[in-house]
């Protein structure tokens, strides 16, 4: 499927208003209020709009920001799930995450996380579809 080239009313039948929101118009939820900001279960996170897989759990770390964060998305294989982009929105200089199947804004990475990576990606819970493990 063609994720991509969707009309803004395929996701708008899709989604929350605030996942789209924050996917399509590349929005942000409030810091602390997310559903997985505490989520403490084991699985992964996929992209709320093409499910593609984005984050494991086992990556995932308490950053205090107020979102989600993890040192580094899941891999395919040696692919990387996430597509970066320079964002100078607000009179700052970020890196943007986003999915790269579908496009969809995640939120940002940034170069002060814990070990092994040293990454923070602080990502919207918004933009996640969480999947937990078979236990």
């Amino acid at each position: 499927m063609d994720w991509r080239n969707k009309p803004k009313s395929f996701w708008a039948e899709r989604l929350t208003p605030e996942q789209y929101k924050v996917t399509r118009e590349g929005g942000t939820e409030c810091a602390f209020t997310g559903a997985f900001y505490e989520n403490k279960e084991s699985g992964q996170y996929n992209c709320i709009c093409c499910e593609t897989p984005l984050f494991d759990s086992s990556h995932k770390f308490e950053s205090g920001t107020g979102w989600p964060s993890y040192f580094q998305p899941v891999k395919q294989g040696d692919q990387d799930p996430i597509e970066y982009k320079s964002d100078k929105a607000y009179g700052m200089v970020r890196t943007e995450v986003l999915c790269k199947t579908c496009g969809a804004h995640l939120g940002h990475v940034f170069d002060d996380g814990p070990k092994p990576t040293g990454r923070r990606y602080c990502i919207n819970s918004a933009s996640l579809k969480f999947k937990a493990s078979a236990t």
